[in-house]
Formats: C-alpha cells, structure tokens, sequence
C-alpha cells in the first residue's frame, strides 16, 4: 500500500457526555484535546546544536553529517510542483506525507494515547463556548525561511485557501481573522469536537507566497459565492494551476530544489525554522517510489525508515537483517470502490452484500500483508479498535460480519435479478457481470489485495479483468470516474473520531469532493433507504461531529455505522497495522521501544518519528 496510508491508532477510551453522567466539561474538552495542554516533549527538551548543513551525502558520523534516511514517493516538476496546499492535486510531496510536518509545522501535533495537544507553531488554542470563538496564539518570533516573520495572516490565508479548496473544516467555521500579529479568531458556526484538529493540524502556508488567492478567496467567501457557481469553478481551478517556484518555509527543513532527483531528495536544515536548535539531524534524505522501488533500498540499509506496506518475504528478510518491525494500528486499509454511474446494477444494495460474502477477508489481508493485514469484525466503515467506544454492545451485535458465504451471495444476487447460467453470472438486462478492477501496481499490499479479489469473484463466476495501472493515476482516474472497480482506501489514520473514518469512506472519492477535480467520483448518493427507513448520510456524518455532547455523537455515529454495514456503499477488505522498518545504531540511535505509547499514534497523521525528531528522542547515532 501507499505510504501515505489512508488517510490513511490508538484506543480512543472517549467518555460520555458532560451533562449526562456529571463529567465536567473541562474534562469533556480535555478528552478530546479542546483546549489541552501540550504535554511535557518537544517545548521542554533541552537544545542542542546543529550541525552546519552538509548536502555532500554520506552516513551520519562521517564527515560531520548527520542524515536521516526516509523514503516517501514525491514527483519532479513539470508534473510535481509547489503549491502545497491541501486540495491541490500533484504537489511535490503530499500535504499528508509525515515529512510535510518538517517544512510546513502545524499549530500543534497530538499524543493519541495521552490524548494532549504539544504545541508547535502555536503556543495555545483557547475555546469559547459562550461566544462560539476558538483563540489561537501563535508563538513569538517565528519566522519564514526568507526572514519575514510568522504572523497571525499567514494562518487566515491558509483557511481561505482551505475553504476555497472546500476542506471539511468548514463544515464547522463561519469566519476567521487576525486579532493582532500572532493571535487568530476562529468563528465557529456550527460547534464541533473535532474542529480543533482541524486547526490545529493545517500546515500553515505563507501569506507571501498565497496571499493573492486568500484575498480572492475570503472576498468571495465573505460575499456567500457558493464555490459551485462558475465563479467559484473558476477561483478554484485557476488556483490549482498555480505554481510558485521557491519554497518558504517555516519548519527546520526546507527543500533542496537544485539536488532533486527522481530517485531521492534532500530536506536541508532551515536554521531559521521551528525548533531547528532541537533537531539532531541536518539534513533528511527521502528516497522517492512505491514499496517495489523502495524495498531493495530498504534492504540495502539506506533508508532509517519507512511507512510503506511491505510484503510479506521483504519483511521476514528486514527481519533478519537486524531491522526492527514496528507495527502501529494504521485504522484504515483497501476497500473496493464501485463506479455507480457506468454500472447503476452495483447500486442495489444486495449486489454489494453479495460480493462482500463471496470474499474472504481474511485470506485477502494474509495474502497481501501477512500479519499486518486483519478482516475487519464489525464492517462499521472506522476502525474494530474504535467501534467499542462509539457503539453499544447491543448495536455491535447487529453488525454483519460479512464472513464468508457463497450459498447468500447466491441468494442475493438471484433476488436482484441476476442468473448464473455456465457457471457465469449476467445481469437484471442479461449482460455478463463484467468489471475491470484498477489497482496501483507499485503498492506491494493493494496489488495482491486486487488481484486476490479479483480471483475470488472470478471463481465465484464474475467476469474480473485486472488493469494494474502506477499508482499516481489511480486517485485522478477514480475522481473522474474513469474505472469500474478501484482499490481506495476505507477508514482515516488522522484522527480517533469516527467523523474522519466517514469522511473518507463517503466524501473523499465521492462526489462531495471529487467536484475539486471536476469530476464525481464513484458517484454514490448520500441520500439512502436502508431497513431503518430514510438516511441522510451527509447530515448524519456531518452532526457525528458536532457538538460537545458525546452521547449525541455517538447517536449518530452508530446510525452512520448501522447504514454503511447494510449498505456497504464500499466494501473494506482489511484493516491494515503497519510493518514499518526501523534500523538502529546506523545513522539514527533509536526509535521508541514497542511499549512507548507513542506508537498508538496514526504513522500517517502525528508521526511519531517525526515528534521524536522535534523532541530530540530519535536523534543521530
């Protein structure tokens, strides 16, 4: 699979609501991070010095350098660019790549396991109830890698940038803007749980750079320009085209543009960035490619660590080669996406039913991933580690597993109209139940994960062509509706609360944003019937995260989790944990010991390594 995961840890342990089981609301907010203290890491460690920049190569020890090792895919211009804007298609490195967080620093990183906030870019977030407001206070003296200094517009221009690329965390604001040069005030129109994650884990981009579009953006925001009109078509695609040339950053590492290769970069240290005095490492070399490139680079000991999905021969071989294997919960892993407008049959819902019992799940998962590939238990669309917290005993045990069962998928399909006859089955219209499946070649879990279905089904009597197409097509082609069949991902490693999982399962590649690329996606209507009567998915998705009443989230979140296990608009395969190499003693001393609570952290949201790298934990050998 992608290294970047799905969007895609942790037992989230939320507790009820304030006024129900006399919780104060103090602790309500703490429980989910609103208003949390940063807890004792990266603002207290003691700082030591850089070493001067080296971009000569060569192993941490020697010659003065001391390198850190990753590999995550990226692209080189014309393809690859510079606007690195969430929802801008082909940036150079993916605003969700763990990287991102060395040379575009948030305004805070979170502990899954201690649930607390450390503060990056910003010193505190404060919510007002009362008023509907959230104060964020940037700290003092920050500045932007060509000297201008951090202020509070810069983080304005972002979230205009973020609305006008139609983030979710407008669902939840009504405005925001500078107070003075380092405090922004959020406006919170519709109160949320789960806002101050959006706040406070948004790279914040240079007003310098952005500034022109923001403007354009807040005006037509401000003036209730609705972003589908053809005004807000065209702000929006116009900005997509955008290409600025040098980046400025605010991190401690910034790109090194002239060395790039397509085979590996460079992130050299910014003096001048975020916590560059705590920062062992000069400079970060990243290796560019899926698992298929970066598994013998791997094995040859060039890379520290990495996030890819790694098969499962690499990973006993990593093994013995004195690697250590780190396994974090990923809560997320492929599904099948279906395409609804090319085929309006897969819209019956019995369709989908029938192919999730022909498929086993857990050969599926073994086949692709070994031990880090687990079928999923409760078929909820957000991850089993979760579902226990969100979902009562009694509703868990309405879920379908979905185990495998050929004589249901039988039944199922004859009731929707379809006939087997030679072993193959047709259509309602008598058509041969023909489908491509597209699936990302290089991902060394999702490339078995496809081919494995699509031999599964066939043998069942579909008609399944696998069309392995390089993995940076694949979510372009899905946007625009151009497959039939897709492994995606299902579920979300950015954040604990179910909110996010759906989003992903629902929005990403649907319609919701696929709009973003001027395309549909698979197309699959929110408004739904199940056998508890009408569903709005999209409202009841989008209340899951509101408000501060954890019992009323949790209403919602389990209407949300009863409609997708009926309706299975995707079908997950497997929840995938991660098989992530980490060699020691070579350029990085350690990374955290198994036990470290750290390690509940999502690898594709609040990287670990790279907290430690802040902190000083993983330093240089």
């Amino acid at each position: 699979m992608s290294p970047t995961g799905t969007n895609d840890s942790g037992n989230n342990g939320l507790g009820a609501s304030a006024e129900t089981n006399a919780i104060s609301r103090r602790h309500v907010l703490q429980i989910f991070g609103i208003a949390g203290v940063g807890a004792a890491g990266i603002g207290s460690v003691t700082a030591c010095s850089p070493s001067k920049p080296n971009a000569s190569g060569g192993e941490s020890g020697k010659s003065g350098n001391k390198e850190f090792h990753g590999a995550y895919p990226y692209q080189l211009p014309p393809k690859g660019h510079f606007n690195l804007a969430a929802g801008v298609t082909d940036g150079i490195q993916a605003s969700n790549s763990p990287y991102f967080d060395l040379v575009y620093p948030s305004a805070g990183m979170y502990y899954w396991a201690d649930k607390k906030w450390e503060w990056m870019m910003a010193e505190s977030g404060t919510l007002d109830e009362a008023t509907k407001t959230y104060t964020l206070k940037l700290r003092s003296g920050l500045t932007w890698s060509d000297g201008k200094p951090v202020t509070a517009k810069d983080v304005v221009s972002t979230f205009n940038l973020r609305w006008l690329l139609r983030q979710q965390d407008w669902t939840f604001l009504s405005d925001v803007s500078a107070k003075d040069d380092t405090t922004v005030l959020f406006t919170i129109g519709t109160p949320s749980t789960v806002l101050e994650r959006y706040i406070l884990r948004a790279g914040i981009l240079p007003d310098s750079v952005y500034g022109e579009w923001a403007t354009k953006a807040e005006t037509m925001r401000k003036a209730k320009t609705s972003l589908d009109s053809a005004e807000g078509k065209k702000l929006n695609g116009d900005f997509q085209k955008f290409r600025p040339e040098n980046p400025v950053v605010s991190g401690p590492f910034n790109f090194d543009v002239k060395t790039m290769t397509n085979a590996q970069m460079a992130l050299v240290k910014n003096d001048k960035g975020l916590f560059a005095d705590k920062i062992g490492f000069t400079k970060v070399v990243l290796y560019n490619g899926e698992t298929s490139d970066i598994s013998p680079v791997v094995l040859n000991k060039d890379v520290d660590y990495a996030t890819h999905g790694f098969a499962v021969a690499t990973e006993k071989t990593l093994l013995g080669s004195g690697f250590r294997i780190l396994r974090p919960p990923v809560y997320s892993g492929p599904a099948l996406v279906f395409n609804y407008t090319a085929h309006p049959e897969l819209s019956d819902a019995r369709v989908r039913q029938a192919i999730a019992y022909v498929l086993d799940r857990n050969e599926n998962g073994t086949v692709a991933l070994g031990d880090s590939g687990k079928p999923c238990k409760f078929m909820a669309g957000f991850s089993d580690i979760l579902v226990p917290d969100w979902v009562s005993d009694a509703d868990q045990k309405k879920l379908q597993a979905y185990e495998k069962d050929e004589a249901k998928a039988t039944s199922l399909l004859t009731a929707a109209g379809w006939k087997k006859n030679g072993g193959k089955w047709t259509l309602p219209n008598g058509k041969p139940a023909a489908y491509d499946i597209k699936f990302p070649t290089e991902f060394a879990d999702w490339n078995p994960a496809a081919t494995n279905a699509a031999d599964q089904l066939n043998k069942f009597g579909f008609n399944i062509t696998k069309r392995g197409i390089t993995f940076t097509q694949l979510n372009p082609d899905v946007l625009a509706g151009k497959f039939d069949i897709a492994i995606q991902g299902w579920g979300a490693s950015s954040h604990p609360h179910p909110y996010f999982a759906f989003v992903q399962d629902l929005y990403t590649f649907n319609y919701v944003i696929a709009a973003n690329s001027g395309g549909k996606g698979m197309n699959f209507p929110l408004k739904q019937t199940t056998s508890a009567g009408p569903i709005d998915l999209q409202a009841v998705v989008d209340k899951s995260a509101q408000g501060l009443n954890v019992d009323e989230q949790k209403k919602n979140i389990t209407a949300a989790a009863m409609a997708f296990n009926e309706l299975l608009p995707i079908i997950p395969l497997w929840e995938r944990y991660g098989n992530n190499p980490a060699l020691e003693g070579t350029r990085v001393a350690k990374f955290p010991a198994d036990d470290d609570p750290i390690l509940k952290n999502a690898p594709y949201a609040d990287n670990f390594v790279i907290m430690g790298m802040y902190s000083g934990k993983v330093a240089p050998v």
